[in-house]
């Protein structure tokens, strides 16, 4: 079992603490009942691929778990699961957007938007209804209402905010190089 270095233990402690000030906080109400826009889940996609998939699993399930207890009606787990899966799997599409070698120009932001809107799609269409409708007897419409606003809400708000985190962390890592004597 690989072990977990200091540093990512630190990033999960402090990515789900931000993940629940985010989602408590700064939330805005939809039109959707029992959804809002999030914007919480563009710094969990960001420290999915700056600190892996097992990482993100844990910022998303933490942070979304203190969310729903601090509210008091109760925790949903469906909802709680579908944030960790987005964190695990924007964790995964980290071999592919290559954070550690500092390139986030078009190319990078292009693959960064699309990973985590198929990530987010696969959450809120798919992780989250099923588990609504065999956890807790929810009805299909309602699902798929909350679903869609959760979806759409949540990938405009990673495209924005997970975007800057990625582009402000590129700019700090040392090009290849750039060291060089010219």
């Amino acid at each position: 079992m690989k072990k977990f270095s200091v540093k990512t233990i630190v990033a999960i402690g402090i990515g789900a603490a931000l993940f629940f000030v985010l989602g408590r906080f700064v939330a805005i109400p939809s039109p959707v009942p029992n959804t809002s826009i999030s914007v919480q889940y563009g710094l969990l996609a960001f420290l999915s691929v700056v600190y892996g998939p097992v990482a993100g699993a844990l910022v998303g399930f933490i942070g979304h778990t203190l969310i729903d207890f601090s509210y008091g009606w109760g925790i949903w787990w469906s909802w709680v699961i579908a944030s960790a899966v987005f964190g695990l799997l924007m964790g995964l599409s980290a071999k592919v957007l290559k954070m550690d070698e500092a390139d986030m120009g078009k190319k990078g932001l292009i693959k960064f938007n699309l990973a985590q809107v198929v990530c987010h799609l696969i959450c809120w269409f798919a992780v989250a209804p099923v588990l609504d409708v065999y956890m807790m007897g929810e009805p299909w419409d309602k699902l798929l209402a909350q679903g869609l606003m959760a979806g759409v809400a949540n990938a405009v708000t990673t495209a924005i905010v997970g975007s800057l985190l990625c582009v402000a962390y590129a700019a700090t890592k040392t090009k290849a190089g750039s060291l060089t004597k010219e």
